[in-house]
């Protein structure tokens, strides 16, 4: 498993995008894709990263990113790339 899928939705302020990416790279995962939206007052964003060179399991990724959310007041999802593709086949 090299990549994974994280999503990040809430209410907007300043800085989500500045500390989630600031994770990212103290993690040495690279972001290979973004978007982002703003749509009355509700930030969205999705991300598809490189997590080959992390030296953390997946998991613990998984349990900081819920922990920057909830400093940021947003919800942030995140799975492998993998997982992510068979939840959303039709």
């Amino acid at each position: 498993m090299s990549k994974a899928i994280i999503t990040v939705v809430g209410r907007d302020t300043v800085g989500i995008i500045a500390r989630v990416c600031t994770y990212l790279a103290g993690e040495k995962i690279n972001i290979e894709d973004i978007s982002q939206t703003i749509v009355a007052g509700y930030f969205n964003m999705m991300m598809v990263v490189d997590i080959s060179a992390c030296e953390k399991p997946l998991g613990d990724v998984i349990t900081d990113l819920t922990a920057v959310g909830e400093e940021l007041g947003v919800v942030i999802h995140c799975q492998s790339e993998d997982l992510f593709t068979r939840m959303h086949r039709i």
